[in-house]
């Protein structure tokens, strides 16, 4: 019997890159869900042999669904797949039920090799274009899907990097991707750490074509907490919170920057990072190096960590110079996902 399939993800990419290397003749058993509360609506009125599971997603996030499906003991197999590789994240998983844990974008090879130690399937088998997932009407409307999704697997990259070097659990939420004028800019800043005193860094980027910014804006309050976990000894004065400040920012500018380039198959290379200012509004921070853009891209990452007050923001604010290059890159991973 064919199983059924149900894939929860809330990026219309994913969903269709991940359907396309499931077998052959499973693909008319797909079904799919954009949040875990579909997914969970969906498995009271369907029977399924399989769930593939997201973990960051609105609405209900993978962990809430695994908690959910532990309590039912449903007969069925789950298996994450998600951009959040760090450690912790793996454990929690497997602890609440999950079969398996794929890293995006999931490798075809990986995802044959754990089907087969439950089913038969012959991943040889050419795999047609799958069955018509719900179609976006706007071309910006899909681009924007695509962009998320490839923020969403560097920033896990990132987030792993950091949990690893810290020995803790960082908390992931949904990247925000808008494309804004810069007037719009201080307003959407100013969203980051209301009525908090912030720290940040500047650093551009280029390459093939993309050229931008990355801003690293850090609440004053997260640097004891930082100090603490990064085992700082000396007294935590100014220059102090500077050099903790500029770790922090080479650490996640630069493992996003890699995430993104491996995805889009370029490479970018960085410039000095410069200080935009220490305990000052966040909007204040902004304001001399808004005057040199119009239009930007803006990718707006976030970053936690569990049982720490420790909170950082990291945009990436690409030229619209960037955008024809970006559609070109980005045309290839839709196209390899229809």
């Amino acid at each position: 019997m064919i199983p059924a399939v149900l894939i929860c993800d809330d990026s219309n990419l994913a969903r269709k890159q991940l359907a396309r290397i499931l077998p052959h003749d499973w693909q008319s058993t797909i079904r799919f869900a954009g949040h875990g509360a579909e997914a969970l609506a969906t498995l009271k009125k369907y029977a399924f042999d399989w769930l593939f599971l997201d973990l960051n997603m609105p609405v209900m996030d993978g962990y809430q669904v695994l908690a959910e499906l532990q309590k039912h003991k449903l007969p069925l197999q789950i298996v994450v797949v998600s951009g959040d590789i760090q450690p912790e994240a793996y454990d929690r998983v497997m602890a609440l039920g999950a079969k398996a844990f794929l890293k995006k974008p999931v490798d075809s090879a990986q995802l044959a090799a754990l089907l087969q130690t439950t089913v038969a399937v012959n991943p040889k088998v050419a795999v047609p274009t799958p069955p018509v997932i719900e179609e976006l009407t706007q071309l910006d409307a899909e681009l924007r899907d695509v962009f998320q999704e490839v923020a969403n697997v560097a920033m896990g990259q990132a987030g792993d990097l950091l949990a690893r070097l810290l020995n803790v659990f960082v908390k992931l939420p949904i990247p925000n991707v808008n494309l804004i004028e810069v007037s719009e800019l201080t307003m959407a800043l100013a969203s980051v750490a209301p009525d908090s005193q912030t720290s940040g860094i500047c650093q551009g980027f280029i390459g093939s074509g993309i050229a931008g910014e990355a801003l690293l804006i850090l609440t004053d309050s997260s640097f004891a907490d930082i100090a603490r976990l990064l085992n700082y000894q000396g007294e935590l004065n100014t220059a102090a919170e500077l050099e903790l400040l500029m770790d922090v920012a080479n650490i996640l500018i630069g493992a996003v920057l890699k995430g993104i380039a491996e995805q889009l198959d370029i490479s970018f290379s960085q410039g000095h990072p410069v200080v935009l200012g220490q305990h000052a509004p966040v909007t204040e921070l902004i304001k001399a190096n808004a005057k040199r853009w119009r239009r930007t891209l803006t990718i707006e990452l976030s970053y936690g960590i569990e049982g720490f007050h420790i909170h950082c923001d990291l945009l990436l604010l690409f030229t619209e110079d960037s955008l024809k290059t970006f559609r070109y890159k980005l045309a290839f991973l839709m196209d390899d996902a229809e």
